[in-house]
C-alpha cells in the first residue's frame, strides 16, 4: 500500500441503530445495513453542515464508492411512537375539529446490538482527509441513523490504500469483531461475512454475488431526494488475522483464598502466633487474618502477606476494600493512611449492630 490513503473505515456499532429505506409515513423500517444516505448524513453532521448546507458536499461525497461488511446483523426491534404532527383531530362524522391539533402514531424499526464496518473509497484525497479529521473530532454529535441512536465505539476505524473495496473489507487490519463485553459468539460458522458493495467499484463481479437496487444515494436532504444505486450483496472470507484476533487464550482466573487449604491453615496459625493472637489494629484478641495481597492466595501465602485482625476490624477493612473495588493488592491495616477510614467504618458497624440488637429486644407493639 502507498502512503496516501484512498479508503477510510467507519465502525458503526451501538445498542440501537436504524438505516431507513425510502418509505415515509407511519411505518419507518430499517435496511439490514447502513445506507449511503445515512453514512453521508453522519459525515455531514460531523462536519457541522445543516441539511441545506450539505447539498454541495453531497455531490462530492457521492464520488466515493461505499462497501459495508455486516459483522453482526443484530436483532430487529419495533418501537411505538406518538409525535406531534400538527394534524387535526377528526370528528365522529369524519370532519376536522376546529382548532384542535392531534398527534401522529408511528412505528419505527431498529437494529439492536448490530455492528458494521463501512469502507469509503475515492480519489479525492483532500476531502478524504477532511472526513477523517471530522470523524476524529466531530463538530456536532453524531448518531447511527436516528438521533436516539448514539454510537458505542469511536466511529473512525482507520484508513489505508487499497485497489478496491473488496480488498479493503478483507484487510487484515480490519478483523471481524465480537461484542465488547463478550456474550453470545456471533462469529459466522463458515468464516464468511455478508457484504453490500457498490457495483463496479474497481472490481469484477464476485462469484455468487446478487444485484440489488437501493434508493439511498442522497442528492439533497432538504427537500429529501435520493437516486438509485446498484449494489452487490456477496459473502467475503473473514481476514486471515481473524483467528489471532478472536481466538485468544482466556486469561487465568485471579488467585482466590482457599480457607480449607491445609497449607493456608498452617500459615494462618503462624501469622497469629507471630502477632501473639492480637489484632494488629486495635490489640483485641485476633480471631482471623487479613490478606494484604492475593497474589499468592490459595495456599502459597507468605506470612508477611497476612495480618492478624479481630472480627470487627476484619469486617471494617473488607467493607472498605469492596467499596473501593480493590483488586489483588488490598489494605494493610498497619499503614497510617488507612487508620481514619477503618475507625469510621468500625463505628458504623458498631452502631448498626447495636440498633439490630435493640430491635430484636423490642416488643411487637414497640416496633410499630
Amino acid at each position: 500500500m502507498s502512503g496516501v490513503p484512498n479508503t477510510v473505515f467507519l465502525r458503526l456499532e451501538g445498542p440501537m441503530q436504524s438505516w431507513g429505506d425510502p418509505a415515509m409515513g407511519v411505518m419507518r423500517r430499517t435496511m439490514d445495513a447502513p445506507t449511503k444516505s445515512g453514512v453521508f448524513g453522519l459525515i455531514c453532521c460531523a462536519m457541522g453542515k445543516s441539511r441545506q448546507e450539505s447539498r454541495e458536499h453531497l455531490a462530492l461525497l457521492n464520488e466515493f464508492h461505499m462497501g459495508v461488511r455486516i459483522d453482526r446483523a443484530g436483532d430487529r426491534w419495533w418501537d411505538y411512537h406518538t409525535v406531534g404532527a400538527g394534524i387535526g383531530l377528526r370528528t365522529a362524522e369524519g370532519g376536522i375539529k376546529s382548532g384542535a391539533q392531534g398527534t401522529q402514531i408511528t412505528r419505527r424499526e431498529y437494529l439492536a446490538d448490530a455492528s458494521f464496518l463501512v469502507a469509503l473509497q475515492g480519489g479525492n484525497t483532500t476531502l478524504l482527509q477532511d472526513v477523517i479529521a471530522k470523524l476524529r473530532n466531530p463538530d456536532w454529535p453524531i448518531y447511527l441513523g436516528r438521533k436516539s441512536c448514539p454510537p458505542a465505539t469511536p466511529i473512525f476505524a482507520g484508513a489505508g490504500d487499497f485497489p478496491n473495496l473488496e480488498s479493503a473489507l478483507r484487510s487484515e487490519a480490519q478483523p471481524w469483531q465480537s461484542r465488547i463485553n463478550g456474550g453470545p459468539d456471533t462469529r459466522p460458522e463458515d468464516g464468511q461475512c455478508v457484504c453490500v458493495v457498490d457495483a463496479g467499484a474497481g472490481c469484477a463481479v464476485p462469484t455468487g454475488a446478487t444485484e440489488e437496487v437501493w434508493y439511498d444515494k442522497p442528492v439533497s436532504f432538504n427537500p429529501p431526494y435520493h437516486e438509485a444505486r446498484l449494489v452487490w450483496r456477496m459473502r467475503l472470507p473473514l481476514p486471515k488475522s481473524h483467528d489471532a484476533f478472536r481466538e485468544h487464550t482466556r486469561p487465568a482466573p485471579p488467585p482466590r483464598a482457599n480457607y480449607q487449604n491445609a497449607e493456608y491453615k498452617k500459615r494462618r496459625e503462624r501469622r497469629l502466633d507471630d502477632d501473639h493472637h492480637l489484632c494488629v489494629f486495635c490489640k483485641s484478641p485476633a480471631t482471623t487474618v487479613q490478606h494484604i495481597t492475593y497474589r499468592h492466595a490459595g495456599g502459597n501465602e507468605m506470612p508477611e502477606e497476612l495480618r492478624s485482625l479481630c472480627r470487627l476490624c476484619h469486617d471494617a477493612v473488607t467493607m472498605i476494600e469492596y467499596g473501593l473495588g480493590m483488586g489483588l493488592d488490598r489494605i494493610n491495616p498497619e499503614e497510617e493512611k488507612w487508620r481514619g477510614q477503618i475507625i469510621e467504618k468500625r463505628n458504623q458497624i458498631i452502631a448498626f449492630r447495636s440498633l439490630e440488637t435493640r430491635r430484636r429486644r423490642l416488643e411487637a407493639e414497640e416496633v410499630e
